[in-house]
């Protein structure tokens, strides 16, 4: 699927995932899945 990013994202979320040893695709994922389990979380809190 293709993403458009800003130049200044990726090379963020590059940098991030080489430290974490992840491929840029699985950086995306794991953010991705941790930004819904927050959201769950936390609709949860407000309801």
């Amino acid at each position: 699927m293709p993403l458009r990013l800003s130049a200044t994202l990726w090379n963020e979320i590059a940098q991030w995932a080489e430290e974490d040893f992840r491929s840029m695709n699985g950086q995306i994922e794991y953010l991705l899945t941790e930004c819904v389990k927050y959201r769950k979380k936390h609709r949860k809190k407000e309801e």
